[in-house]
């Protein structure tokens, strides 16, 4: 469990990291907005159960991450979390003000429809529709008073023209349809995931958002992450349903040999019977744009051997390959194929057919880099994980600190998917920096991480990656995926001994507001290897 949990944990790399020591950066490396294309959209990140809290309210049912919270894995749980149910419009308000062109959010399938199928919750429904309604209506307020201003300087004015800056004012929603969050009664009716039935489920609830929501909702993500998901919950058994078995995890029921298979096999499925029902039903009406959100990290050799070479190029087939070569070219890698054998689930030619180009856009999550070993296996196949199928043995960077993680990986990262499927339309649909939740404001840490990992998107950019937006993981203090309220990636801090769960901006959402208005300063980076913070 422990090789896995290196590779799948990245997020978690500084959790216990303080403020790093020397000078205080800037505002924005050298770089402004104004570097980046028109049409460029830069925002910020929360999840359903890690943002909204009202867990047992108004309708709400339990999903399988309560369940998984209240076991009492890391300290605390969803119950309240950030309180976003309550507080989405100050949220909203400081996503404003911080000068956000997008939020990316998920919506709680057991919110909606408590059953898991069937009937809609009302109060689930009104939640939503008020939530885009609120990002929508904040910033075409704006647009609409400055438009004002322009129609009484100009004798003139055509008459339509403020109607089309409104349709397109607004913050501009990123939804998430499922984010390690299935309703808990199918667990129980069927075991989730694990069932094909969960692919008519899925797409049933899918059909009831883009009903609702896909009037205003631009972009669609089916699934968070699920090569994560399929790991961390059915391998390693650190994260919902918490499903695993020894010797990688210690769990009550589950098989790491093989369930991560059958998950992931059943997402894709989901994915694009999801896909196809949107694009037969609504995109031509709605205009929107719908894909999936991958967790990519940079698998670098080890040493120089050829083995690892050879380990950290599999790695990398294995845990990024796994979904998107079904995505673009309709079947698992051929590497795949041969080194897990029987255990992986095969494509009808049907499948195969609807799975090519079922992406509008490739939704990146990426935090780090992970040096990958050669790790020779003598189990059987029924007695091999996923990274002993793999025989590579996975660990953070050499460079990588507790309060430092270089950028170039993320530049390989992008140039390993433009050569390898096409140079999709990409969006970085997660990018942070974890720290104890208690540093109130001085996360400087994080404003070095973020200015470099911009800094490397503009590179790659320039190189040619088909790059459309980049959002910062996460808005507001949330609670985490793995390790629950001890740390954060806040732009904004949470006081969570207050009443009303008060927020304060810190150092971080500072600089991210300077960035955004186009202010051009000089950030410090830090050199790999370095104790010290050194200009750029």
């Amino acid at each position: 469990m422990a090789r896995l949990l290196l590779c799948l944990a990245l997020l978690l790399v500084a959790a216990a990291a303080g403020p790093a020591a020397g000078g205080e950066p800037g505002g924005g490396g050298g770089l402004s907005r104004d570097d980046f294309p028109e049409g460029f959209v830069f925002g910020a990140a929360t999840s359903a159960y890690q943002w909204e809290g009202a867990a047992a309210e108004d309708g709400r049912a339990p999903s399988v991450w309560d369940t998984f919270a209240h076991a009492g894995h890391y300290p605390g749980n969803g119950d309240v979390a950030a309180d976003g149910y309550h507080k989405y419009k100050d949220d909203v308000k400081l996503m404003e003000e911080t000068g956000l062109d997008a939020y990316r959010f998920s919506i709680s399938w057991s919110r909606l429809i408590p059953n898991g199928r069937g009937e809609v919750n009302p109060k689930g429904l009104e939640y939503y529709n008020n939530l885009i309604d609120e990002l929508l209506d904040h910033a075409t307020r704006k647009i609409k008073t400055v438009e004002v201003s322009i129609r009484a300087l100009t004798p003139e004015p055509e008459p339509d023209a403020g109607i089309e800056r409104t349709k397109f004012g607004g913050i501009e929603p990123h939804a998430t349809l499922f984010q390690y969050d299935i309703p808990q009664v199918l667990e129980d009716e069927y075991s989730g995931w694990l069932s094909p039935q969960i692919i008519g489920d899925f797409t049933a609830y899918a059909d009831v958002c883009f009903k609702e929501f896909g009037d205003r909702v631009s972009h669609w993500a089916t699934l968070n992450e699920p090569n994560a998901f399929a790991l961390i919950g059915y391998d390693a058994g650190v994260g919902p349903p918490g499903r695993c078995s020894k010797p990688y995890g210690n769990c009550s029921d589950g098989n790491s040999a093989v369930e991560p298979y059958i998950v992931a096999h059943h997402c894709l499925l989901a994915h694009s019977s999801v896909v196809s029902l949107y694009r037969t039903k609504y995109q031509e009406k709605q205009q929107g744009h719908i894909g999936m959100d991958i967790f990519i990290t940079e698998f670098l050799p080890y040493t120089n051997s050829a083995e690892d070479i050879a380990a950290a190029k599999r790695a990398q087939v294995f845990y990024t390959g796994w979904f998107l070569h079904p995505l673009y070219y309709g079947d698992y890698p051929t590497l795949m194929k041969k080194k897990v054998g029987s255990k992986l689930p095969k494509f009808s030619r049907g499948q195969s057919e609807q799975l090519i180009n079922s992406l509008d856009f490739l939704g990146v999550n990426y935090y780090t880099i992970t040096y990958a070993k050669y790790d020779p296996q003598d189990a059987p196949s029924n007695e091999r994980d996923f990274m002993a199928d793999a025989s590579a043995w996975t660990n953070i960077n050499n460079c990588t600190s507790q309060s430092y993680v270089p950028s170039y990986g993320l530049e390989r990262v992008l140039k390993y998917l433009k050569q390898s499927y096409g140079n999709p339309p990409i969006y970085i649909h997660e990018n942070g920096f974890p720290m104890r939740q208690d540093v109130v404001f001085d996360d400087s840490p994080r404003v070095v991480f973020l200015s470099e990992h911009i800094r490397s998107l503009l590179n790659s950019l320039r190189d040619g990656s088909n790059i459309k937006g980049y959002f910062v993981w996460s808005l507001v203090d949330l609670y985490e995926l793995l390790g629950g309220n001890q740390n954060s990636y806040g732009l904004y801090y949470v006081d969570r001994a207050s009443k009303d769960l008060k927020r304060y901006p810190r150092r971080s959402a500072l600089w991210y507001k300077d960035f955004l208005k186009g202010k051009r300063d000089a950030t410090s980076t830090r050199a790999c290897g370095s104790s010290q913070l050194v200009s750029s």
